[in-house]
């Protein structure tokens, strides 16, 4: 393996999240504030606890989820968009780079600033909340599969975009709206037993609840069914970029 390739587009993809720093990790945290303000005070003040936890705190691995999510897609669609948009990628492809280093490179790289923001936003809400971590193990496990797996769906993304417009049409017209209706900001105990059975076809709540278990030991599915869930999506996005690479689909002018 090639791993000077690697750290070169590794690095090129953090710089830039450098030179662009407000944006890249200042903009997502303040939202996640924002969100944790707005629904720790207006709901809070409603619902003082689900499942023994205080709701303050209930809602902090969904909005660290919230954040993974959309950043680890767009992070990684863009890293990958741009280079195709500009028509440099095909001198990326033609230098001798395997499909498995530049997908390391830049989806390490997508991934690695998710998790900077996701624990940014962690200690973030120490200040609000007070938070006691049962898991911290399967916490990280649940954090860094989260970062990977989305990173590698937004390199999906970015490859099939042929414009900037498809590169933002699934991340708000289904990711967003998934996580939101994913139990981010409620149980699935909560909702009446028709909309449970349509929330279990979400597969967003099997990260929610998985990442949740890890925080306060509740969780609306099982933490090993969350963590297979995780796992399928994982194999699911690698093996689609691999055949994305192998036939050059939206690569080949």
């Amino acid at each position: 393996m090639n791993l000077h390739a690697v750290k070169v587009i590794y690095k090129h993809e953090m710089l830039r999240s450098w030179n662009t720093l407000l944006q890249s990790f200042a903009s997502p945290v303040i939202s996640t504030i924002l969100y944790f303000v707005v629904f720790g005070s207006a709901i809070g003040s409603r619902i003082e606890e689900v499942g023994g936890v205080s709701y303050g705190a209930f809602i902090v691995p969904g909005l660290i989820m919230l954040a993974l999510l959309t950043q680890s897609i767009s992070n990684a669609s863009f890293g990958i968009f741009f280079p195709k948009f500009t028509g440099s990628i095909y001198e990326l492809m033609s230098a001798p780079v395997s499909f498995i280093e530049i997908l390391i490179g830049y989806v390490g790289a997508a991934a690695t600033k998710s998790f900077i923001i996701g624990l940014i936003i962690l200690a973030t809400a120490g200040f609000f909340v007070t938070l006691e971590i049962a898991h911290p193990v399967w916490m990280l496990i649940f954090l860094v599969l989260t970062c990977v797996s989305f990173s590698l769906f937004g390199f999906i993304i970015g490859l099939w975009a042929d414009d900037f417009e498809k590169l933002q049409l699934i991340p708000l017209l289904v990711i967003t709206p998934l996580v939101f209706l994913g139990g981010s900001f409620y149980s699935v105990d909560m909702l009446p037993p028709a909309w449970q059975t349509v929330t279990l076809f979400n597969p967003v709540i099997y990260l929610i609840s998985g990442f949740r278990w890890s925080f306060f030991n509740i969780a609306d599915v099982s933490v090993w069914l969350s963590l297979a869930m995780v796992m399928v999506f994982l194999l699911a996005c690698l093996t689609t970029v691999w055949w994305m690479f192998r036939s050059g689909y939206r690569l080949k002018q």
